[in-house]
């Protein structure tokens, strides 16, 4: 423990379990499966929604074939880090 936490009593946050969420989207245009990661500690913006807390990324996708079609995800969470909705466009979600 630190002298700043001794100092201030704190201890530090509770961290998500897991600190990437993953998720894979197909392309319209070629069918490519391309893998997306967003980093659930740096990656996501706050939203206020009433008097809830909503995070939120937006990740823009380009398979590694020829084709140069941009898939677009943009992936909501709750205050504990858990998916809430997800919307793509230039593609579609795949498990």
């Amino acid at each position: 423990m630190s002298f700043f936490q001794k100092l201030f009593g704190g201890s530090q946050p509770a961290r998500p379990e897991k600190r990437y969420y993953t998720f894979s989207v197909q392309c319209k245009r070629c069918g490519e499966v391309i893998e997306g990661r967003v980093d659930l500690e740096h990656d996501l913006s706050v939203e206020y929604e009433g008097s809830d807390e909503v995070y939120y990324s937006r990740k823009t996708l380009m398979g590694a074939n020829r084709c140069f079609q941009r898939v677009e995800a943009e992936l909501k969470f709750s205050s504990a880090r858990q998916l809430i909705d997800r919307q793509v466009s230039g593609g579609e979600f795949v498990s």
